[in-house]
């Protein structure tokens, strides 16, 4: 379909930056939430409390069960958010569910409830990459999607990096409930409001403006979840979330205990080494999205091939080094080549998915991604447990293993990247203004 007007321009509508800072926000206090149990399994309260010290399967097992709960919610529940609820609504679902049940989780009766709440929380939080993929799609022209995509998709590092110091420091000043309490606090007093004043569903008021109907809520949740799952090239992107997503799993779930255990740094050594690689990732993560918008689409995929292979090479230093602050500077190392990747997977989903289903297709990336990449922190619990607990070699070299997937799929997307999707029409410059918000039933 031919455009009816000029794309929009970064300028035309600032308050669309609102909507991506406050959605940068949202992913950080989730990201605080992900790697709170990552701190939690290094403290003997906790582990004692629910049974699982000496155990690295059920320790890994804590973000593995997490993870199933997000993936299947991304995967099934999406079609729906996408067609009935929107971005804005779906957020708003999302995080109420986050802060209540977050706010329970410490006074689970035993590891039972404690694994079941976990879950539950990976459920509620399911949907959001997709609503925020959806949010940059509605909001901006296609062309300028990798600055957005960056920007928002910065709050996985920076969520992580300040998420190890800042748990740490709560669970040895207080005790590892705080940690729970203040992330319900986060969710409900920061996440809530943001969403309420500045997450805007603009493509369907331009819609109505231009007197046709909203394309999301016509279209079922099935034929929803169809449309998606025809997106172009969906088996490769989905092979390098996967990967992706392994590698952020891996290395976020094992890095307390390894800096603590197999490198012998002081607690707040390990605090402060734990978030360096996240911040690499956060300054890689802007430059990625940067070049995104720079690159032609064809050659968008260099951006897993030089990913993966910085990675890779940097933990293989990890693993092999024998000075300790040089297995940490290979992890820094580590987080900023891996960080390259991060916003240009969902400017590939937004570049070939079909029309009215780029939500619900990141939604299936997402959710699968997260499914199969759940497994990731026990099997490096596994690994370590073969040798004897405090061996974290074989556990870290899964992680090359991920990142070997990407780099042959970034390089088979390189040459054979096929073409796009039909682009919706852009929003036209009469609707750049926010729109108000849905009405809520």
């Amino acid at each position: 379909m031919a455009p009816t007007a000029a794309p929009p321009t970064a300028t035309a509508s600032p308050r669309r930056w609102a909507g991506v800072l406050s959605l940068l926000a949202i992913v950080l206090i989730s990201y605080v939430d992900r790697v709170n149990v990552s701190v939690l399994i290094t403290d003997r309260a906790f582990t004692d409390h629910f049974g699982m010290t000496g155990d690295r399967v059920l320790q890994g097992a804590l973000m593995t069960v997490f993870l199933i709960g997000y993936g299947l919610a991304a995967f099934f529940l999406t079609p729906l958010y996408e067609s009935a609820l929107g971005a804005r609504r779906g957020l708003l679902v999302s995080v109420g569910l986050w802060a209540a049940l977050t706010l329970l989780s410490p006074y689970a009766l035993g590891a039972l409830m404690f694994i079941a709440l976990r879950f539950l929380l990976g459920v509620s939080e399911g949907p959001l990459f997709s609503l925020k993929t959806m949010y940059v799609k509605e909001h901006f022209a296609p062309h300028e999607v990798g600055r957005p995509n960056a920007v928002s998709s910065m709050g996985v590092s920076l969520g992580t990096a300040v998420g190890l110091p800042l748990i740490t420091y709560l669970v040895h000043r207080y005790d590892w409930h705080t940690s729970f309490v203040l992330l319900a606090l986060l969710n409900a007093a920061i996440g809530l409001p943001l969403i309420a004043l500045f997450i805007r569903e603009r493509r369907q008021a331009g819609e109505r403006r231009a007197g046709h109907a909203p394309s999301g809520p016509r279209r079922g949740v099935a034929a929803t979840l169809r449309e998606a799952l025809r997106t172009p090239r969906l088996g490769c992107i989905l092979l390098i979330e996967i990967a992706t997503l392994a590698y952020l799993w891996g290395s976020s779930s094992w890095l307390p205990a390894y800096l603590l255990q197999e490198r012998h740094f002081s607690l707040a050594q390990m605090g402060a080494v734990s978030a360096l690689p996240f911040l690499m990732s956060l300054a890689s993560g802007f430059l990625g999205g940067f070049l995104i918008d720079k690159l032609s689409a064809r050659r968008l995929p260099l951006l897993f091939v030089v990913g993966a292979l910085g990675t890779g090479s940097c933990v293989l230093l990890v693993i092999t080094a024998d000075a300790a602050w040089l297995a940490a500077t290979g992890l820094v190392l580590a987080g900023g080549f891996w960080g390259l990747q991060g916003p240009a997977i969902p400017t590939l989903v937004q570049r070939h998915a079909l029309a009215g289903t780029v939500g619900s297709a990141y939604g299936v990336v997402n959710g699968v991604g997260n499914l199969v990449s759940a497994f990731m922190p026990t099997a490096m619990g596994a690994a370590i447990a073969l040798g004897g607990g405090h061996s974290f070699g074989a556990g870290y070299a899964l992680l090359i293993g991920a990142q070997a997937i990407t780099l042959i799929c970034g390089a088979w997307l390189l040459l054979r990247p096929g073409p796009p999707a039909t682009e919706e029409p852009p929003v036209s410059p009469r609707t750049t203004s926010p729109a108000p918000p849905h009405p809520t039933p």
